[in-house]
């Protein structure tokens, strides 16, 4: 495992979960680690860069390196419910019980700002483990008062702490096609400014994901 360079995933807010909650069913199937944290593959090829993503636990098992955010219980429910909702520390599941509402004020100054010390705690806690921290990848989307405001607010408060590791962000533009709300717009334009100068690398996901999804179901 030496200086194996290790990346912390934050999934913050509906959005940011549920495209988490498939990155890691995709990445454990391409290692080979089924539900539990078994390695069930048959390659020692997929056991070789494991740790980038996965710390080791008594028994052999794998568990993501994923902290899980959001200000309402719901999607915490649906992700613990879901096909690899087992593989994570329960610890690392962090929920509000009152949500934002899509207002990114409540994400970053209010609700979101009780949240985030318990957030950051656990943050340095994955930080520690690590034997060499590369770096974090947020996912979030830009629409939504806890996604927005919150993840913005996570990522500044990181980048404060750790102002020399990596900081990519995965964020999912609004749609008119698809918009849940008529705020949206006003978050994004909120988030943006935060991004270009907290993160180092960010990917900006649009109407081509939701398509993808939508085909995928």
């Amino acid at each position: 495992m030496g200086g194996m360079r290790g990346i912390i995933q934050i999934q913050a807010g509906q959005c940011g979960n549920q495209i988490g909650a498939k990155f890691w069913e995709v990445i454990s199937d391409e290692h080979g680690i089924d539900c539990t944290g078994a390695y069930v593959g048959d390659s020692d090829l997929q056991l070789e860069r494991v740790h980038v993503y996965y710390n080791e636990a008594n028994g052999q098992k794998y568990v993501p390196r994923s902290v899980l955010v959001d200000l309402e219980p719901g999607t915490m429910d649906s992700v613990r419910a879901g096909p690899f909702g087992q593989l994570f520390r329960p610890d690392n599941f962090i929920f509000g019980q009152n949500g934002a509402g899509n207002n990114w004020a409540k994400g970053h100054y209010t609700e979101g700002a009780e949240l985030v010390d318990s957030v950051l705690e656990i943050v340095r806690k994955e930080a520690e483990s690590c034997e060499c921290l590369q770096g974090f990848q947020v996912t979030h989307s830009l629409g939504g008062g806890t996604g927005a405001g919150m993840g913005t607010l996570l990522i500044s408060k990181i980048r404060e702490e750790y102002p020399d590791r990596m900081m990519c962000t995965f964020s999912v533009v609004p749609s008119p096609k698809v918009s849940d709300t008529v705020v949206e717009p006003y978050n994004a334009t909120l988030s943006v400014h935060q991004l270009v100068e907290n993160s180092d690398e960010y990917s900006v996901l649009t109407m081509k994901l939701y398509m993808i999804f939508a085909s995928a179901r």
